[in-house]
């Protein structure tokens, strides 16, 4: 579980193709090695990875082709900026939201606007997620926990703070970039619920 907080700007240094579906990449982040074992995990944009191996502030991470299917992982290159947050501790604070790190899918960025103090981003949402997207909820981009600022059919829009815009990726990706998207976990409990008692009335 994490909390949308991101601890780190890392760094991809390679990825290595295991297999027809899967790859083994390597990830610079000096922070959130510095405790890390094997087995731990560390969310990578918002994808919950489990480290393989840690050397030197790098750590190693198996992604399977399910992954790389349902994320914008797959298009990362050597070079590319990551946004890093190790797993939540019981004792930590809970600066966002309760985040899984189980990406529901890809979004675009379809416009930036710019402005004093902070910048207006809207994104485009995959078909079937906009139901669970609602203004002043709580949604994850790329790993950040953000507040709705407005939801359309197949977009929504968050407010950029400076601080986010310099420390994580959200502040350098451009028109047409793909992130990824986790919503609130609770809204989709919320409606298997409310089907299943739906479901039990008709009976």
């Amino acid at each position: 579980m994490f909390t949308g907080i991101v601890e780190e700007l890392g760094e991809i240094v390679r990825s290595t193709e295991t297999g027809d579906d899967s790859a083994l990449v390597a990830i610079r982040g000096p922070l959130v090695t510095s405790d890390a074992r094997h087995g731990d995990s560390i969310a990578v944009n918002g994808v919950c990875l489990t480290v393989v191996d840690v050397d030197g502030g790098v750590f190693t991470a198996d992604v399977m082709g399910e992954t790389l299917r349902r994320t914008a992982l797959g298009a990362l290159r050597p070079g590319d900026p990551v946004n890093l947050e190790r797993a939540a501790a019981l004792n930590s604070r809970l600066g966002g939201h309760l985040v899984q790190g189980h990406v529901d899918g890809v979004g675009e960025i379809i416009a930036r606007e710019p402005a004093a103090q902070w910048e207006t981003v809207r994104f485009r949402l995959p078909a079937g997620l906009a139901r669970y997207v609602v203004e002043k909820g709580s949604i994850t981009v790329d790993g950040v926990s953000l507040t709705v600022a407005e939801v359309g059919d197949d977009w929504f829009s968050v407010g950029l703070i400076p601080t986010t815009l310099k420390l994580t990726v959200l502040g350098t990706k451009q028109l047409g970039d793909p992130v990824n998207l986790e919503v609130d976990v609770l809204a989709k409990y919320v409606e298997r619920l409310l089907g299943d008692r739906n479901a039990g009335g008709a009976r």
